[in-house]
């Protein structure tokens, strides 16, 4: 059973790191008697731990002495690890949030408040909270907010997600980020935080309030973690926390983390602190007044030339003149006078120039003495010039030929030979070219960033424009498997024989870098998911274009699975990867996660790749990769035509946010029309609607046996388009008859009474029925 941990009930410790502030009128000068250690932490001034050692009550930390040593702390349990005036940041402990799964409750000891255990069955709950208001423990002002440049939100676990809810400005948010592994966490890297094992995300700047929420990544007793296992969240310093798989099991015994606190003086800008002289805090005579970044009030700092605590009005303690002479920033043929916050480098007698350290021009001889140099000095420029011209000719050559050799290394690595062995005796079925980088280079107009087309886990997709003026989509592969250039080869010749009106046409690669990269005909009106999401553009898009569209790309499907020369599984079938032209017809493209399978085999084992949303869960929970999931992709890309909504959306309901699972249990309760997207819902199309919502339905069954075929779709959705056109054209043809035995008057006398319309639709196989293009332009 999955683990569901929610922190969404209030946190005596952490939710009460953000309240309003009541600043004080007249700022306090601490007394020189205050004790500015509370154990091993030093509390600097506008810090203190007494009446008169702070700057106001908003200031107050408490010394522990019950700990040997004492612990500061804010309230009773927020303990201060350090303060920094300079950056004003104040570092404290913060509690890890854990909760295991057990097989029986007893069998597991909590920890704290932050740390619970659970069995089968058991409903849980854990919160982190981090709100506006008073705690129950204590009270903190919002002269404190958590640093959204220093920490971030943190998930330790397998198959499971961390986000924060709440508001900035009044305004609402969620973030938060998901980490996966696979059964064994062997993918797992050790000083990553990239999603698998852990996963961290950045906090919203501003943020007055708050949650943090733990989940697992499956709503449906799926089992991502085994017994004894535990899922972690915490918002830590990114500095101090190094993720390490030993975390999994570490964790359970660590209670808190380092959290990095801003904070400022009061809720005033610094122009309106200033009028108000007794209350301004800068006191230091050398000092300056800057905002805070990260919600009302400033700071102070020391000017330059000086360090210090700039919140003292005086004493060793304050802003103090720096002797920059010690660092002997002058040239050697000047001496160092320090002067009030800069220092004065005077140069030798003999000497003239400003005496400093480049970039300072230093000291040189006085002009008496330079008619004899001039010519001396003009030689050797002109020599080391001569030098360099030279040195640089040399070096230029040697690295032009440093890159052919390479570009050479690279296209033999990448299977360059291999490809132009087996060319030949492909010239009759394909019009494959291997393109050079620096074809690609000017196509690109050296990868300009306006020519990116877009971005994904595989590469970024360049516009190009090639020497033949046909304009061209050039994929710039991220990595490359060493392992597999083989079998990389192999899918490039069979890609590049695919001839099929729905399938983005692959021209050629270039196998001069050090990652392939893959030249495709260019597709002019984007994505599906693009005209489905956009209200401007999904507004036209008719039911009938859409069923065109789902016939067209289940066919292309089909092809691959069972009419290509070796078949095909997409991996990756989502409405982000079918691009549409002018005409809405539907091209499939992005096969950077497509595998070749092997004629006598059915299924493949491999690393579990694809989208979230999309992503077939017989696959993901076993790793064998068969034809049927890409027929569950297909079936969640007809629950997206059909509704309009987005995959997975944390905007829904809980019970709405996987958009398959909330389809299926709509259309099982024989509810489809409280979900069918608004232009579509017409009463002419119902019934074309609810056979078009069955298949959707049967492509995202669970088990892929229970799955049908994506010829079997394509044979489907084909006749399911021909029923409702001809049923279309039958009525049109009516209506007309209608209307001239009522307006007999508007008709010629001269009736063609061989008015009608014929179809017949058979299928006699795929290839010539789904797979080829039919008269109506589809």
């Amino acid at each position: 059973m999955a683990f569901s941990g929610k922190l969404l009930q209030p946190l005596p410790v952490l939710g009460v790191l953000i309240v309003l502030i009541l600043v004080a009128t007249v700022a306090s000068i601490p007394n020189s008697t205050c004790n500015r250690m509370c154990g091993e932490v030093e509390i600097p001034y506008p810090f203190g731990t007494s009446d008169g050692c702070y700057l106001d009550s908003t200031f107050l930390i408490t010394c522990n002495n019950t700990f040997h040593p004492p612990k500061p702390s804010l309230g009773s349990d927020l303990f201060v690890q350090d303060i920094s005036v300079l950056d004003g940041e104040l570092r404290v402990w913060n509690p890890v949030a854990s909760l295991c799964k057990v097989l029986k409750k007893g069998a597991c000891v909590e920890r704290s408040v932050y740390s619970k255990c659970y069995a089968d069955q058991e409903p849980i709950s854990i919160s982190v909270n981090y709100s506006t208001g008073n705690s129950s423990s204590f009270k903190l002002s919002n002269i404190f907010r958590i640093s959204n440049k220093r920490n971030k939100i943190t998930a330790v676990g397998c198959g499971v997600y961390s986000f924060i809810q709440g508001s900035v400005e009044q305004n609402g948010f969620t973030t938060g980020c998901l980490s996966l592994c696979n059964s064994n966490a062997s993918d797992v890297v050790n000083g990553s935080c990239s999603g698998i094992g852990c996963c961290q995300t950045s906090i919203p700047k501003g943020a007055t309030e708050f949650d943090l929420s733990v989940r697992s990544l499956s709503e449906y007793n799926t089992k991502t973690l085994g017994i004894g296992e535990c899922a972690y969240g915490f918002i830590v310093d990114e500095k101090a926390y190094n993720f390490s798989s030993s975390d999994f099991e570490a964790l359970k015994h660590r209670e808190t983390v380092p959290l990095v606190l801003d904070w400022a003086v009061g809720y005033e800008t610094c122009e309106d602190a200033k009028k108000n002289k007794d209350s301004y805090a800068c006191k230091a005579t050398h000092s300056y007044c800057y905002n805070s970044n990260n919600g009302p009030g400033y700071r102070c700092n020391c000017s330059d030339g000086y360090k210090g605590n700039p919140y003292l009005p005086g004493g060793p303690d304050s802003c103090q003149d720096i002797n920059e002479c010690i660092s002997k920033p002058c040239a050697g043929n000047a001496t160092c006078n320090n002067t009030d916050g800069n220092y004065k480098c005077t140069c030798l007698h003999g000497f003239e120039g400003d005496g400093r350290m480049p970039p300072g021009i230093g000291c040189r001889p006085k002009l008496e003495s330079q008619s004899r140099i001039i010519p001396i000095a003009l030689g050797i420029s002109i020599g080391l010039l001569v030098l360099l011209l030279g040195s640089s000719l040399v070096y230029w050559i040697l690295q032009k030929r440093k890159l052919i050799k390479l570009k050479e290394k690279w296209f033999q690595q990448n299977g360059g030979l291999m490809l132009q062995q087996r060319l030949p005796n492909q010239i009759g079925s394909m019009e494959t070219k291997v393109f050079s980088t620096e074809e690609l280079e000017k196509a690109t107009d050296n990868y300009n960033k306006s020519r990116v087309l877009g971005q994904g886990g595989y590469g970024v997709v360049y516009k190009g424009i090639l020497s033949d003026d046909r304009v061209v989509a050039i994929k710039k592969s991220k990595i490359g498997d060493q392992s597999q250039i083989e079998q990389f080869i192999n899918e490039v010749i069979v890609l590049t024989q695919i001839n099929h009106r729905n399938v983005v046409k692959l021209l050629g690669c270039c196998l001069e870098t050090e990652v392939p990269m893959l030249v495709y005909e260019f597709i002019t009106n984007g994505t599906l998911s693009d005209h489905l999401h956009d209200k401007s553009r999904s507004s036209l898009l008719s039911w009938d274009k859409r069923l065109k569209i789902a016939t067209e790309s289940a066919g292309a499907l089909a092809y691959l699975h069972f009419e290509a020369s070796m078949p095909i599984i997409h991996r990756d079938v989502k409405t982000a990867n079918i691009l549409l032209d002018e005409n809405h017809t539907a091209k499939v493209s992005d096969f950077g996660a497509s595998r070749l399978v092997p004629l006598d085999q059915t299924q493949l084992t491999t690393l579990v790749q694809g989208t979230l949303g999309y992503l077939d869960p017989e696959y993901f929970h076993t790793s064998h990769l068969t034809e049927k999931s890409d027929v569950y992709s297909f079936g969640v890309v007809l629950a997206e035509l059909l509704t309009g909504k987005k995959v997975i959306s944390l905007d829904r309901p809980e019970s709405e946010r996987n958009l398959a699972t909330y389809f299926v249990s709509m259309v099982k309760d024989d509810r489809l029309a409280e979900v069918l997207d608004d232009n579509i819902q017409n009463g002419s199309h119902i019934e074309e609607l609810k056979k078009v919502a069955n298949v959707a339905k049967r492509c995202l069954s669970v088990k892929g046996d229970d799955r049908p075929s994506m010829k079997e779709v394509a044979v489907e959705l084909d006749g399911l388009r021909v029923q409702g056109k001809k049923a279309r054209k039958e009525a049109n043809v009516n209506t007309e008859e209608r209307e001239y035995f009522l307006h007999p008057s508007t008709h010629s006398l001269s009736i063609d009474v061989g008015v009608g319309y014929s179809s017949t639709s058979t299928i006699d196989s795929m290839g010539n029925q789904v797979l080829k293009p039919t008269d109506d332009g589809r």
